[in-house]
């Protein structure tokens, strides 16, 4: 039921339009929380930290990295896991870290 015909406000839109770019992202490929909010035409990436904080578990949250190709905040040996089996480039520093290569692993949908 729509909002003007006086029943409950539908979903929340960008929470939806979140989660199926997210599930759209092919596995081995990554995209970065403001690159999800930039394909659905805004700018709010700590939107999607929000949506995928609440979402995320049953979504392919290692795929959605920071800016810096940084896998999730205190997620990053699972996520590291999951780039292996998925074949994801990463980059490796000299101590041991990594991150996503973003020009190689980048989805643009």
């Amino acid at each position: 039921m729509s909002p003007d015909a006086g029943g409950p406000p539908a979903p929340d839109d960008f929470a939806s339009r979140v989660v199926a770019v997210v599930e759209s992202i092919p596995p081995g490929h990554v995209m970065t929380y403001g690159s999800v909010a930039a394909a659905l035409g805004s700018r709010a990436s700590r939107g999607v930290g929000q949506v995928m904080a609440y979402a995320g578990a049953d979504l392919p949250w290692w795929r959605v990295v920071r800016a810096s190709g940084h896998a999730p905040l205190d997620h990053e040996q699972r996520a590291l896991e999951m780039y292996r089996v998925e074949g994801t480039p990463l980059l490796w520093s000299r101590t041991g870290a990594f991150r996503v290569d973003l020009e190689r692993a980048s989805h643009r949908p």
